[in-house]
């Protein structure tokens, strides 16, 4: 049985981020684990992805920053859905930050996720 929260041996501060996909679906449905080690996006980069993206932080922490200049501070237990073509970075993670991350034609439940300031929808966990 495979442990979410297992370290691989690629997993360490001097190497890249670990990205291991755990699913599939139709379409462009997956899921991924994600290890950072104080890894960030490289300056002046943003992801502007073709489909919707909802990530979960498991353990560590993380912030999100967006092309507005605002900001969102993700603890463990925090999930953050984020819609297709809304430009944002990784502008911090602890070392480790395991992630879940769920990517394709997805939405969020409004009344179960109160909005972020900046319109995005953000959930505090733990």
């Amino acid at each position: 049985m495979d442990n979410i929260f297992s370290m691989p041996g690629v997993c360490t501060p001097d190497n890249e981020e670990f990205f291991e996909t755990l699913l599939r679906g139709a379409g462009r449905f997956r899921v991924e684990r994600i290890i950072s080690h104080g890894h960030t996006t490289a300056p002046g980069e943003w992801y502007d992805q073709q489909e919707d993206e909802w990530v979960i932080v498991l353990e560590g922490d993380a912030r999100i920053a967006y092309e507005d200049g605002t900001e969102v501070r993700l603890a463990r237990g925090d999930h953050l859905f984020l819609p297709r073509r809304v430009k944002h970075r990784v502008s911090h993670t602890s070392s480790p930050c395991v992630w879940l991350a769920l990517f394709g034609n997805i939405s969020m439940p409004t009344a179960r996720s109160p909005a972020h300031p900046a319109g995005r929808q953000i959930r505090s966990g733990v």
